[in-house]
């Protein structure tokens, strides 16, 4: 089997993370967000995968071939000279999917249960071109809602931002389509959304497989850290909680905890990230190499790589730091958007973005 992942954005909602590494390569979790999907596509047979890629795509090359013999995977990439929106890709990438069988296609930034199997299974059991996995949302006019026959799975239209209630699932960004498919979609900028999905619903040939468990696009900061919670949440403990280790967390192995900290719940730690006593860290990923020193507190954050955040400082309200970034000591910054190499000696007491 084969699949293709659209990993050609620049990203810019996930910035500063993003200014110097494409969004695919942000860890999530402690592992890049493009290889949580790589590694479930092989777990269900996918022995090809194609990324669609634009920006910074030699970097994103060099990363994932790293892990291409591991995973047991073959990666081709497909580099965009111009944008192609979300259904263009494959056209470029044609030649690499045709081969008589369905495919996948991933948007980069979903991260769920990846429950491919079952969504094959349910895609050979209806015998059209497409399936669209789509996921219950609270606030249905927010969103662009997926209106289907709940006993067969038949997509009847799509409505977007709808102000009267026509339904609760929204495309989920994961598909399996017929090669079939390709002869829909031109060498052009071409949306999925716009110009394909609605043609195949109107003559009965796309169908909805409602997605079990927890999903979420983690494509700007708050996102990610409720996608980084709702993970977590379905993860197993490794250890017991203990006075200063609240779970659901990931740390990694390399990371010594003194024993006056606090860290959890919801908290991600990457590797070789130094914590002083008395830190305090919940509902945040702290990216690789950072320090964390003597009683700080994280709250709500991500914090990028290579940082030093002073002592008794506190950040917290979504502030994402950027990498090689310097807190001085006492510094308090409430909701942050604070870009690359940047030292801050001041408070920032409203949300903004310090450049």
């Amino acid at each position: 089997m084969k699949a293709l992942i659209l990993a050609g954005g620049y990203g810019t909602r996930l910035r500063p993370l993003t200014l110097t590494q494409p969004k695919p390569l942000v860890e999530f979790a402690n592992k890049s967000m493009v290889l949580h999907q790589v590694e479930a596509l092989a777990a269900v047979g996918v022995d090809t995968v194609v990324l669609a890629v634009s920006y910074r795509a030699e970097m994103l090359e060099y990363e994932i071939n790293k892990h291409a013999d591991r995973i047991g995977v073959k990666i081709i990439f497909s580099c965009e000279d111009e944008p192609l929106d979300t259904a263009g890709p494959l056209a470029l990438a044609k030649d690499y999917l045709n081969d008589h069988e369905p495919f996948f296609v991933l948007n980069s930034d979903v991260i769920c249960s990846f429950p491919f199997a079952e969504m094959m299974e349910f895609h050979k059991s209806h015998g059209h071109e497409g399936t669209i996995a789509v996921t219950k949302v609270e606030e249905p006019s927010k969103y662009g809602v997926v209106v289907f026959q709940e006993e067969s799975g038949e997509i009847q239209k799509f409505v977007e931002k709808p102000q009267e209630y026509v339904g609760n699932k929204i495309n989920a960004g994961m598909y399996i389509l017929n090669p079939s498919v390709l002869n829909r979609i031109p060498l052009a900028p071409t949306s999925f959304e716009k110009q394909v999905f609605p043609v195949m619903s109107s003559s009965g040939n796309l169908y909805a497989f409602i997605l079990p468990g927890f999903w979420m696009d983690v494509g700007q900061p708050k996102d990610f850290l409720k996608g980084t919670q709702l993970y977590l949440d379905n993860q197993k403990p490794i250890t017991p909680s203990t006075s200063n280790l609240i779970h659901p967390v990931i740390i990694h192995e390399s990371v010594k905890i003194p024993f006056n900290c606090c860290i959890g719940p919801h908290v991600v730690i990457g590797p070789n990230v130094i914590l002083e006593e008395g830190v305090r860290i919940k509902n945040s990923t702290i990216l690789p190499n950072t320090t964390l020193k003597q009683h700080c507190f994280i709250n709500t954050s991500i914090i990028g790589r290579k940082c030093i955040i002073g002592q008794w400082s506190r950040v917290e309200n979504t502030s994402v730091i950027g990498d090689e970034v310097v807190i001085k000591d006492e510094i308090y910054l409430n909701g942050a958007l604070v870009c690359n190499n940047k030292t801050i000696s001041e408070n920032v007491l409203e949300p903004k973005v310090v450049m």
